[in-house]
């Protein structure tokens, strides 16, 4: 399992470092981007940690992310820092239930500690 959260992790870093690689190089240097990434997948594959086709669908997944991050880089609507919005999201119906059961506890113990008191 560590294995594969190390893959993961040398993957999103690895997409990364293309990605802004090829925002400062374009053109001829994105074809030598491919070629640090292939080396990099082909190591990986060596060890195990990839199957071939694993690796092949990685590599092409970077590379399509490298050559859309220099069109991105030079859009004017990205060249601010992008507002990140956190949103909530709506509680499940066992949530809602489990609040509801919370609740009704909660309105017991205080019946209880009434009639204690």
């Amino acid at each position: 399992m560590a294995g594969f959260g190390n893959l993961v992790q040398k993957a999103f870093y690895l997409g990364v470092g293309l990605a802004s690689y090829a925002g400062e190089k374009t053109g001829d240097t994105l074809k030598d981007a491919r070629e640090q990434a292939q080396k990099i997948v082909n190591e990986l594959v060596e060890r195990g940690e990839l199957t071939a086709e694993e690796a092949q669908k990685l590599l092409n997944n970077m590379m399509q992310q490298a050559q859309t991050a220099p069109a991105a880089a030079t859009d004017p609507a990205t060249s601010e820092p992008r507002k990140i919005e956190i949103l909530e999201d709506e509680p499940t119906a066992e949530e809602k239930e489990a609040e509801a059961l919370r609740q009704q506890v909660e309105t017991l113990r205080q019946q209880l500690n009434n009639l204690k008191g």
